[in-house]
């Protein structure tokens, strides 16, 4: 027998699926979660939806189940698809930001102290200095000709 999950693991993944039975939504009627459009006539049964989910304790958990398995329609977790995209939007715009606050850490800006003061910028110049060197050092490797015969019709037969 082989076994996936330890039966603490096991638990723990059925209590997180437990929610859904704590739901305020389940005595309520489904339709009014799916709204067909999210103007006109639509924006009350919206309203009556987060109404619902205002006062469901589980909202919290309804809508990380909405964003990680990538729900395009309906009110979850007190929230519509536009206002979900939204989130999602603006969630990875912060890990974008923090991502490069942290590789401008990394590289030598703010917060990353070097000797002369100046961090960044004199990282930049010896980058460019460097590169400038790499350079001219393969300014200075001596080219074959191409196709690696020289003058045509120089090497016998093969012109």
């Amino acid at each position: 027998m082989v076994l996936t999950q330890v039966p603490a693991q096991r638990a723990e993944q059925e209590a997180r699926r437990d929610w859904w039975a704590s739901a305020a939504c389940r005595e309520a009627d489904p339709e009014l979660f799916f709204p067909v459009a999210s103007r006109g006539p639509a924006v009350g049964e919206i309203a009556r939806a987060k109404a619902v989910c205002a006062v469901c304790r589980v909202r919290r958990q309804c809508l990380q189940y909405a964003l990680a398995t990538h729900q395009m329609h309906g009110v979850w977790g007190g929230t519509t698809e536009d206002e979900r995209q939204v989130q999602v939007r603006d969630d990875r715009e912060h890990g974008r930001r923090e991502r490069r606050q942290r590789e401008h850490v990394d590289m030598g800006g703010p917060g990353r102290a070097e000797p002369s003061g100046n961090g960044a910028r004199d990282r930049g110049s010896r980058v460019r200095s460097l590169l400038a060197e790499l350079f001219l050092a393969f300014l200075k490797i001596p080219r074959r000709p191409r196709g690696g015969r020289g003058r045509r019709g120089s090497e016998g037969p093969h012109c």
